[in-house]
């Protein structure tokens, strides 16, 4: 996958792509609908399936104080994008002058002249331009004019309702990582660099990897059964484990974060990336009497995440 960040030209031999556009936290069941009908589009023409999204999320950039809401973050989403197959990546900086122009002007000098698309796909709620003004009426009339095509996706629906990352966000708060699942069509993972910490798993046993939730949205705060994969390092693979999110409040810490404990595994992963899949809450976050109190509870917290884990039960999608 090609990963561009910038629209300011894109190179002839790379120009006439068809794109699907949008934010994409999250690629969730609804954001691969889209994807697929701009696949089957970019099949027919013979030409690259290309992506176009923004960084940071508009919503960082008009309101950088508010609370953490993305459900993955950059290398996340490109990493779950790749998997999906796209050609082009058109990573846009999102920034005070995109932020300007107006939906007339976002459709000629980025769609148009800089990227050189021959055909868009867009959901239904779609929209663009400066102030939100630009929908999905006047993408098609301005793609007229300028010589690419729109296509609209439907908004899908499950069982529970729309399928959107609202409702995401809302499961995971919930601590109901499953039915966040069925509306991602994957687990629900967390990225990036193991840090190093202050080595109370370690010492008490239990080693866990420690990895920063800064800007993401914060599931339920408790343990977890998880499946991690190691993405980088000597270490590279795939391990069962459970994962604590939260503040550690047996230790009196109030920054959170998620440490991760992988069953049957010993090795040196700092500085590695691992993506870490919530698949079943376990337990709310408590503080005990003692270290002992403590241990008693990892072990109970990791037979039963064995247990869970080892069902494995047969999932209507690719986690």
């Amino acid at each position: 996958m090609k990963t561009f960040t910038t629209w300011a030209g894109a190179p002839l031999g790379e120009r006439g792509a068809v794109a699907a556009i949008g934010n994409f936290d999250g690629v969730h069941l609804g954001h691969r609908s889209v994807i697929e009908l701009a696949r089957a589009e970019a099949a027919r023409r013979g030409v690259p399936l290309g992506v176009v999204t923004f960084e940071p999320h508009p919503r960082q950039h008009f309101a950088p104080d508010a609370a953490p809401f993305r459900l993955m973050n950059a290398e996340a989403r490109s990493n779950r994008l790749a998997k999906l197959g796209i050609d082009h990546l058109y990573e846009l900086p999102f920034d005070g002058r995109l932020a300007a122009l107006t939906p007339e002007a976002f459709a000629r000098e980025v769609l148009h002249e800089g990227l050189g698309l021959a055909h868009v796909v867009i959901g239904q709620d779609f929209r663009f331009g400066k102030g939100r003004a630009g929908d999905v009426a006047a993408l098609r009339r301005f793609g007229d004019d300028l010589g690419f095509r729109v296509t609209v996706a439907d908004l899908l629906e499950n069982a529970a309702g729309e399928v959107s990352s609202t409702a995401i966000r809302e499961a995971l708060t919930d601590g109901r990582p499953r039915d966040a699942a069925a509306m991602l069509g994957h687990w629900h993972r967390i990225e990036g660099e193991v840090l190093h910490g202050d080595s109370r798993g370690h010492a008490l046993g239990y080693p866990t990897a420690n990895m920063s939730i800064h800007g993401l949205h914060r599931p339920r705060f408790g343990v977890y059964a998880v499946r991690v994969d190691v993405l980088s390092g000597p270490h590279v693979g795939s391990h069962d484990g459970v994962a604590s999110i939260g503040v550690r409040p047996m230790f009196g810490e109030n920054v959170p974060n998620c440490e991760s404990y992988l069953f049957d595994f010993k090795g040196d992963l700092y500085g590695t990336h691992l993506s870490v899949a919530l698949v079943e809450f376990l337990r709310d976050e408590a503080k005990y009497d003692s270290l002992n109190a403590l241990v008693a509870q990892i072990e109970r917290d990791c037979t039963r995440a064995r247990e869970i884990l080892a069902q494995d039960p047969p999932l209507p999608w690719r986690p």
